[in-house]
């Protein structure tokens, strides 16, 4: 397979970078963060102006219906630039669920609005204890709680999933449904998430596939996420590079003692390791095993980016850990990405499941 970027791809990689660049500074990051939702609208709309919110999306529900490994090229530049607009969850996730579960109507109704950006759906499906539904004459109404809803602020609706008589369902659910409260909660990255409670909420539709068709959207989310991660080592490992060029301690650089360069080369071996475990997935883009070796990289990454955001940090000192730094905003999303949905070794466990 020939990993060189296509010209779709050094394309969408150069879009990205210019955004990040023109866009993205560490106090602008801040001062998006502490937006209402918890990014810029104003991002929003120019990434949907770019056409990035149809990137993904099937060109059946008007989208461009692009490969993962453009997916990848442009979630690695949105890491490397760290970008806080929610692409992955809103659209590679949210988006492509409700279009590929809606009927026709039901697609249609939304389905410009997504490629635009206009409107944005969130996925409800972490919870803490199983809740049920129950039929009614006036369709299915829905009670419980999601504890962990990211990018579910300023949605339009939500994918909710819940357990009725045929089993876990998805059902799309209005923001402004009479009983749904959303109570914001800030993640350890900055990004904001919702709690959702649900007060015999009434659905409006419910979604075809179930769990399967989430088994089915999922595996190019994580590989976005992973693809994310790698942006952000690559930023941060790069930035460290230059500071141990630089930073003098007893007038010698940093970089010249050996524990720390032995330190720097293992990270930059994690981090090619990384690259060729994503590459990996591509490969198997289509075929049975990409969900399973989509897992398999997110293991290993979710693993050793935390490690080396952890080393990047002691490499700083004391600063490290600010927010005058990218380096301790690095490694805040690569802990919340490493972690979300699963842990690596719950990740390990699927990778070895599917394997077997």
């Amino acid at each position: 397979m020939n990993f060189d970027l296509s010209e779709e791809e050094t394309m969408l990689e150069a879009l990205a970078d210019r955004f990040a660049a023109e866009r993205y500074d560490i106090e602008r990051r801040r001062t998006y963060q502490a937006q209402p939702y918890g990014f810029s609208q104003e991002n929003w709309d120019m990434l949907g102006e770019f056409g990035l919110m149809a990137a993904p999306v099937a060109p059946e529900h008007g989208g461009l219906g692009l490969t993962a490994g453009a997916m990848v090229t442009l979630f690695m530049a949105l890491g490397r630039g760290l970008v806080v607009e929610p692409l992955c969850e809103s659209v590679l996730v949210g988006s492509r669920l409700l279009l590929a579960g809606a009927d026709e109507s039901l697609a249609a109704h939304w389905a410009d609005d997504l490629c635009s950006g206009r409107r944005r759906v969130a996925l409800a499906h972490c919870e803490r204890t199983t809740r049920g539904v129950a039929a009614s004459a006036q369709g299915v109404r829905i009670s419980g709680e999601k504890h962990c809803v990211p990018a579910g602020l300023g949605a339009d609706a939500y994918i909710v999933s819940a357990v009725g008589d045929q089993g876990v369902e998805l059902y799309l659910v209005p923001a402004d449904a009479p009983g749904l409260s959303v109570t914001p909660w800030r993640m350890i990255d900055g990004s904001l998430a919702a709690l959702l409670r649900f007060d015999n909420v009434e659905a409006s539709h419910r979604l075809s596939g179930g769990l399967g068709l989430l088994d089915a959207i999922m595996p190019l989310a994580d590989l976005a996420r992973a693809a994310e991660a790698v942006g952000v080592m690559q930023r941060i490992f790069d930035e460290s590079l230059e500071y141990l060029r630089t930073r003098s301690q007893f007038n010698t650089a940093l970089g010249r003692f050996q524990a720390i360069q032995h330190r720097m080369v293992a990270h930059y071996a994690a981090l090619e390791q990384s690259k060729a475990l994503i590459n990996s997935a591509l490969v198997a883009e289509g075929q049975e095993g990409f969900a399973s070796a989509v897992h398999g990289a997110r293991a290993f990454i979710s693993q050793v980016s935390v490690e080396l955001g952890h080393d990047m940090i002691q490499f700083h000192g004391g600063m490290g850990v600010t927010d005058e730094l990218s380096i301790g905003h690095g490694h805040k999303r690569l802990v919340l990405l490493s972690r979300w949905p699963e842990d690596p070794l719950a990740q390990l466990d699927r990778y070895a499941q599917e394997a077997a």
